[in-house]
């Protein structure tokens, strides 16, 4: 099991790293658009879209990541005057009965909806009508990574939970 949770781990770290850096084509296009807009009067079609399709993709590469570093918001009010050991059964509990469930469903549908917009070649309703069937299938790879960061926090709780025993 170590080995799993590990190469989760290992995964999401790297990939997480390189995701960041979809920040860069991100700022060029506001840079590109402002530029176009307010110094030319020349405002572009795509640019609006493609900032929406980049940093949704950028966030759902980064939820595994920021799972894994324990980044995102949480309201630990009760967690915090926990000891240790009933903090861990806590996350367990919490993790096996409402993370697992909640992110898997959402994993499943949002593939579900990827494969839908790949088997229509669904294309946005715009004036520039992009294909978005390769987008949801990134955001469905964003929230699959989340899913299996979750797991491997699973398996490390347990560990650690069996190690006080």
């Amino acid at each position: 099991m170590r080995t799993i949770d590990g190469a989760i781990d290992a995964f999401n770290e790297k990939f997480g790293f390189y995701a960041s850096y979809l920040v860069l084509p991100l700022i060029f296009v506001v840079v590109w658009e402002v530029i176009m807009r307010y110094g030319f009067n020349a405002p572009t079609s795509w640019a609006f879209e493609l900032t929406v399709f980049l940093y949704g993709v950028h966030f759902c590469f980064a939820l595994a990541y920021a799972h894994k570093h324990n980044t995102h918001v949480a309201i630990d009010v009760f967690e915090a005057r926990l000891a240790e050991k009933p903090r861990l059964i806590l996350r367990i509990i919490t993790n096996a009965v409402l993370f697992i469930p909640t992110i898997g469903l959402l994993t499943l549908y949002i593939g579900i909806m990827a494969v839908n917009s790949w088997q229509q070649w669904e294309h946005a309703s715009s004036s520039w009508a992009p294909a978005i069937y390769p987008i949801k299938t990134l955001m469905s790879l964003g929230f699959f990574l989340f899913f299996l960061q979750g797991v491997a926090k699973l398996i490390k709780d347990i560990r650690t939970l069996k190690a006080m025993n």
